[in-house]
């Protein structure tokens, strides 16, 4: 297999900030007067901002459900937060910047809205080396449905079967998987996390060589 591209996940990958959905989460939701459990909250995880919107409401209806508007002020709340914590990931920019110096290609499939990974790009300063950044937004269904892995193969021009994803949940590597990409976990040094579906594992950014890829 000739590797030609490198697909991102952005929450968990590029940055550390899955905590920043969870606080805007519990901050928006309680004030529309829904209790806001952890038990409840871990199976909003990895859902599109639209999907907890809606999951919450379900469970604690409040008056006018405004989907559009209640996940704007979640989304408003995770840039807050991208923009003013130091929530990148180390090494990351380093890597993605050797990636391109060898002609990969590189895409973002992201379940986050195109808001968020634009502020997350931005911050980083790397949009530049990016050639397609999607979201499932633009999708009927998120993560784990291989939809946003598919539209960035096709807009990269490279079949999914030349194309390895870097992932942290099993959710994301289901997605990539079943658009028939090989698959890297992103463990981030936490060595309790194991997924026997990703081909690969990568505990960081500083330390790993390109050889990996190839």
């Amino acid at each position: 297999m000739t590797l030609q591209a490198v697909i991102f996940d952005m929450d968990g990958v590029l940055v550390d900030s899955e905590g920043f959905w969870a606080k805007a989460e519990l901050d928006v939701f309680s004030s529309y007067g829904v209790e806001v459990t952890e038990e409840l909250a871990a199976q909003t995880k990895y859902m599109t901002t639209k999907e907890v919107t809606e999951f919450w409401y379900e469970r604690f209806p409040w008056e006018n459900l405004d989907v559009v508007s209640v996940e704007q002020k979640v989304i408003s709340k995770v840039i807050e937060y991208i923009q003013s914590e130091d929530c990148t990931m180390s090494g990351v920019q380093e890597f993605i910047k050797n990636l391109k110096t060898k002609n990969y290609k590189i895409g973002l499939a992201t379940n986050a809205p195109l808001q968020v990974a634009d502020a997350v790009l931005e911050k980083l300063q790397i949009r530049n080396l990016f050639d397609t950044v999607h979201s499932s937004e633009f999708e009927l269904y998120g993560k784990p449905h291989p939809a946003v892995y598919l539209t960035s193969a096709k807009d990269l021009g490279i079949s999914p079967e030349y194309c390895i994803a870097i992932e942290d949940s099993r959710s994301g590597l289901r997605a990539a998987k079943d658009a028939g990409m090989k698959t890297i976990v992103f463990t981030n040094n936490d060595h309790n996390i194991k997924f026997d579906i990703a081909d690969y594992t990568l505990s960081n950014f500083q330390e790993v060589s390109l050889a990996v890829l190839e």
